[in-house]
């Protein structure tokens, strides 16, 4: 349930479930018109698992320094 000052309340059958604690850090992101809850340990997983498919010879920093210095460019 959504409170009056936008706070939401976990069930505690769903908190049971999920193995969440008082206290726990939680990560929400909208995907579509769902929003999602996780762990914060399973978000940085998942991020660590992309950044591992990224070969050690690509520089994610260099590209987008560049898309940036282009986007600047065409203005």
């Amino acid at each position: 349930m959504l409170g009056q000052q936008g706070r939401l309340v976990i069930p505690a059958d769903i908190r049971s479930a999920l193995g969440l604690s008082p206290g726990d850090r939680l990560h929400l992101h909208v995907a579509g018109r769902r929003l999602v809850l996780e762990s914060s340990a399973d978000a940085a997983a998942e991020l660590r698992g992309l950044a591992a498919s990224v070969p050690a010879s690509r520089s994610l920093v260099d590209e987008l320094l560049a898309e940036r210095r282009q986007a600047a460019a065409d203005e």
